[in-house]
């Protein structure tokens, strides 16, 4: 592996899933930049079940203490994805509280925004997955593994 590849944006510390490397600069910065809005895809455990009205919010755009968000795509999931890994340390279950998973598409980068914009429609995330940015996905890659770009 080259000796000056980048991290191409970032994942909070309780964050999982897809970071791109690269040794290109450019192409870091055109993932990384706001300007170019690269959606960004991220599978969310949240603490509650979505209700039609909180999704669509999701969908539309929230307005979150440094305005509000552009608007993405949201779905309620029916069940985990079979291949979603477990968590170590596992995601506390409440037996009063049930959970369920949201996917969420988002074109920009701010701070913990997918947090951020599931606890202000009332769904606090427990966990945070990022599937995709761009073209490129977690298909097929188990945690810690890689992959070169083209390759699948």
């Amino acid at each position: 592996m080259p000796a000056d590849v980048y991290a191409a944006g970032r994942l909070d510390f309780d964050s999982e899933g897809m970071l791109l490397l690269s040794d290109d600069g450019a192409r870091i910065a055109q993932i990384s930049s706001p300007k170019f809005k690269w959606p960004k895809t991220y599978l969310v455990q949240v603490e509650g079940v979505p209700t039609d009205e909180q999704i669509k919010a999701l969908a539309k755009g929230v307005k979150l203490n440094d305005g509000m968000t552009l608007p993405g795509q949201a779905r309620a999931l029916e069940t985990a994805p079979d291949w979603l890994w477990p968590r170590d340390p596992p995601v506390r279950h409440r037996k009063t509280v049930p959970d369920s998973f949201i996917e969420l598409t988002i074109r920009e980068g701010r701070n913990r925004q997918v947090r951020r914009m599931t606890a202000a429609v009332g769904l606090p995330t427990l966990r945070l997955v990022r599937i995709s940015v761009g073209p490129h996905n977690l298909k097929g890659l188990e945690p810690g593994k890689w992959r070169l770009e083209g390759e699948s």
